[in-house]
């Protein structure tokens, strides 16, 4: 069993909390917390969960019962928190986006490898069965020679969010959805297909009651050749679409996004929803998707590898060049031209 203590109490960092505590797993455990605003809430949160709030985070890394740091806390702070964290011997669980710069992605990685420590990264979506069979079918190559990947991924939560929250910034969320969505899809196309080439995005505001992007689109080019395309709106109605189109047929995987107000269990167990595959010839095959707890998933994955066990699915090379991918993505958007990824 991990200990682990969780950095960040807000609506995430409760999910992540309430996908194992108690009997929930035997793997990894959340015995302590840290959080900025140690509010009435996070009080509460805390106590019900059977574990206390420590003052700071140094307090966190120097507590000998704490195995592992859980970070849900903004991205513009994981590079530093993740270095140490591993300075202190503690094995790391970082919420994507993992940083916004390859050069921040790579000095965390540094410290991790220094320190002899595991890492995690929370793209969960890899963890699901259905994604697992994806991918299984793409590498036995049941779709063919794959042409084209795109994913459009949307939800309302900008119309309402509160101005003093980091998905709201144009500085800490640059964008609009790529942090809070669309980073998913990027760690998707990279786990399915490798590597991506180059990028070119446009990114803009139309309706949100504040300065930052709604409405933002990506397209890709990879190094194994194939193209891609990522929507992302954060003002509209919620919808998840990925597909996957080869030389023999194509997949489509469809789903939900993270609404703001629904259960903890949704945001868990209900990304995906319907999953088909439609050959050259022949009838659509529609394949069950298993309910699936992601956030436990993924937090026994990273408890597993921390213990010894297996590899955390995610390389250390690819969390470095999905934040380079990320980098990428903010650059054209402000540019206008392509970019590549270096």
């Amino acid at each position: 069993m991990i200990n682990a203590a969780i950095v960040g109490l807000g609506w995430w960092g409760s999910t992540l909390v309430e996908a194992v505590q108690g009997t929930n797993s035997d793997k990894i455990n959340f015995c302590a917390g840290h959080t900025r605003s140690k509010s009435e809430k996070d009080q509460e949160t805390a106590a019900k969960h059977g574990f206390q709030l420590a003052d700071t985070y140094e307090d966190l890394l120097n507590d000998p019962k704490v195995d592992a740091i859980v970070l849900a806390t903004p991205p513009n702070g994981h590079s530093a928190q993740v270095a140490a964290a591993a300075q202190a011997g503690k094995h790391v669980f970082c919420e994507k986006p993992f940083t916004g710069t390859k050069a921040e992605a790579e000095s965390a990685v540094a410290a991790i490898e220094k320190a002899g420590v595991t890492l995690g990264l929370g793209y969960n979506r890899r963890l699901h069965p259905t994604w697992v069979d994806l991918k299984r079918r793409i590498q036995a190559g049941e779709l063919g020679t794959i042409l084209h990947m795109e994913c459009t991924m949307t939800f309302p939560n900008a119309l309402t969010q509160p101005a003093e929250a980091w998905r709201a910034q144009k500085d800490s969320a640059p964008c609009g959805g790529l942090f809070p969505l669309g980073v998913h899809a990027v760690d998707g196309m990279i786990d399915l297909v490798g590597n991506v080439d180059e990028v070119y995005a446009q990114s803009f505001h139309r309706i949100i009651p504040r300065d930052n992007d709604d409405t933002t689109s990506v397209l890709f080019r990879m190094k194994s050749g194939m193209s891609g395309y990522l929507g992302i709106m954060t003002a509209t109605a919620p919808t998840f679409r990925f597909q996957v189109y080869g030389s023999e047929g194509m997949a489509l995987l469809g789903g939900m996004t993270h609404v703001a107000g629904h259960s903890s269990k949704q945001r868990r167990t209900g990304l995906f929803g319907n999953y088909s595959i439609q050959s050259l010839k022949g009838e659509v095959e529609d394949v069950e998707v298993p309910q699936f707890d992601v956030n436990k998933g993924v937090l026994e994955a990273f408890a597993a590898a921390a213990d010894g066990g297996e590899a955390f699915p995610i390389s250390h090379a690819e969390m470095i060049h999905g934040s380079a991918v990320t980098e990428a993505i903010i650059t054209s958007a402000r540019s206008g031209k392509v970019q590549k990824i270096v």
